[in-house]
């Protein structure tokens, strides 16, 4: 039995769809179908059905879910283990939805040209639940949040950047007094279950401010865009570019105001801390690039 079969079952369950799973992958949906028949013929059931316009695991597929990761686990852990000399592997690395379009693309640019032995597997997430991951071992780093809390000594921080938090309103609003937009507009906020809304809030408190709310949401990019429609105003942190096209805003500093910091977390002992360590070595350099170009723009 081929375990690249195995993992490309994994992807497709993971996925929900073989054509995603063939582009993660970098082969022909055909490709797919090809090696999940050889697999259902290897193991002699169906493991995968159609369902509306998703693939999903029949109840053989649901049975050797835990099993199938156990043993792409494995191998890859041996793999690790055999070449922990060499940067040589797969690693799998959380990242945030506003990292994935600001900084993931140079990370990945930089480690094909310097790091090409090293696979990077990625899962998109948010904070909460990719640090979870980073605690129960699902993933071997992750780009997120700082989390509010001291991080365990078995794990690494590595910091990329501080997003400064702004006042974020439509162009047509004249005002730049921030405690003024906040008292007399309606305020979107960005979602409290997220270490950055709470970051927001935090400061919200610490000023006494208690702004009329409209919205909650979890989506930096859908808060810019309601704000850009006049729907209110939001403090959000002022993330990496690009963001929606189109807008046309205004970004206030707010004077005093907590940063959302973003770093890379990681365990410090484990198979793959060779890989690991050049993935954390080349998003800090990354980091610092995409500054360094910003602050010329």
């Amino acid at each position: 039995m081929e375990t690249r079969f195995l993992k490309t079952f994994l992807n497709v369950v993971e996925l929900t769809s073989v054509a995603a799973a063939a582009r993660l992958e970098s082969l022909t949906p055909s490709a797919v179908v090809q090696r999940i028949r050889a697999l259902e013929a290897d193991i002699g059931t169906v493991l995968l059905r159609r369902s509306g316009h998703s693939t999903r695991p029949t109840e053989a597929g649901v049975a050797i879910l835990d099993m199938a990761r156990s043993l792409i686990e494995g191998t890859e852990n041996l793999k690790a283990i055999a070449t922990r000399n060499e940067e040589i592997g797969t690693i799998k690395v959380g990242v945030i939805h506003s990292m994935i379009t600001g900084l993931l693309p140079e990370i990945l640019t930089a480690m094909k040209e310097a790091r090409p032995g090293i696979q990077v597997d990625v899962q998109p997430g948010q904070s909460v639940e990719l640090y979870q991951k980073i605690l129960d071992g699902t993933l071997d780093a992750a780009i997120l949040v700082e989390p509010p809390f001291a991080i365990s000594k078995e794990h690494a921080w590595r910091e990329l950047r501080r997003d400064p938090l702004i006042v974020l309103a439509s162009a047509a609003e004249q005002k730049s007094d921030t405690l003024a937009i906040l008292r007399d507009s309606p305020f979107i906020r960005y979602d409290r279950k997220h270490w950055g809304g709470r970051s927001v809030e935090s400061y919200l408190r610490r000023h006494k401010l208690s702004p009329l709310d409209r919205y909650e949401l979890d989506s930096l990019e859908a808060i810019a865009v309601l704000v850009d429609r006049g729907l209110g105003v939001s403090i959000i942190p002022d993330w990496l570019p690009p963001w929606p096209e189109g807008l046309r805003l205004r970004k206030i500093p707010v004077e005093g105001a907590p940063t959302r910091n973003l770093g890379v977390i990681y365990r410090r002992l484990s198979s793959k801390d060779r890989l690991v360590e050049a993935f954390s070595q080349q998003a800090c350099k990354a980091a610092k690039a995409k500054e360094l170009t910003l602050q010329r723009s």
